[in-house]
């Protein structure tokens, strides 16, 4: 049973959030957070974003960011994927992560659909057929998979990159609100994709729909402040989100 929620007052992770057998080794196929601080500079000094966060994520769990516009929520996908490096603190990445689903910035403009995917497909040691045929039926992109990526729109652009993600055989996938993206028919599709197809990966996804998160997830981790508190009760997380 949890305990009564309380943010604290005191600049340190609480000590319900990290759990007796939290300890690591090079070899724990997990991904551990521990004691994480994240700091950006600002004209009235460093604004911490992210202050003693902790959580551990094995395969076949799913863990869910919960918190506020501003909670640091993108931040820590971001962190966790190694765009951005954390003031303190350490992750292990014990799994094979996928960058951000959804996210397209890595894309070469000037290059095709195809190009892009033959490109992605030799970093990620991918059998470039496997990912051809999976992307061009997954994201219905047609024949606009062999232009150039600059014309797309950025849903179209989501749908390649999010078919490239699911097209590599991944342990661990993060998702930042990539389930907004298309038709409601494709959120299905991709819903089925994610949650069904790879109910095996372990998942860390920053999501505001709460419907998804007592569906799918059997973690919930509430950002507030900086500060954040890991809910094996996804129903009481989701409650206590809903006050914010």
């Amino acid at each position: 049973m949890n305990a009564p929620f309380s943010w604290g007052a005191k600049r340190r992770a609480p000590p319900s959030a990290v759990p007796a057998d939290f300890g690591h080794d090079i070899n724990d196929r997990a991904i551990i957070v521990r004691d994480l601080v994240k700091e950006f500079p600002t004209e009235k000094g460093n604004r911490r974003i992210l202050d003693g966060i902790n959580f551990r994520c094995g395969p076949g769990e799913r863990i869910a960011f919960l918190g506020g516009n501003g909670a640091g929520k993108s931040t820590l996908i971001k962190l966790m994927a190694g765009l951005l490096l954390p003031t303190s603190g350490t992750i292990h990445r014990g799994l094979f992560m996928s960058w951000p689903l959804a996210l397209g910035g890595g894309f070469e403009g000037q290059m095709t659909g195809y190009d892009n995917m033959r490109f992605m497909s030799r970093i990620y040691n991918t059998p470039f057929e496997k990912m051809l045929d999976f992307v061009s039926d997954f994201s219905e992109l047609g024949s606009y998979i062999y232009e150039p990526v600059r014309i797309y729109s950025d849903g179209m652009r989501a749908r390649l990159a999010l078919g490239i993600s699911l097209s590599v055989d991944f342990e661990c996938m993060l998702i930042d609100e990539v389930l907004a993206v298309g038709d409601k028919r494709f959120q299905e599709k991709c819903y089925h994709e994610i949650f069904e197809k790879r109910a095996h990966c372990a998942m860390i996804m920053a999501i505001h729909s709460v419907d998804a998160v007592k569906a799918y997830c059997s973690q919930a981790l509430v950002l507030k402040g900086g500060r954040g508190r890991v809910f094996d009760d996804v129903n009481l997380a989701c409650d206590i989100y809903a006050t914010f």
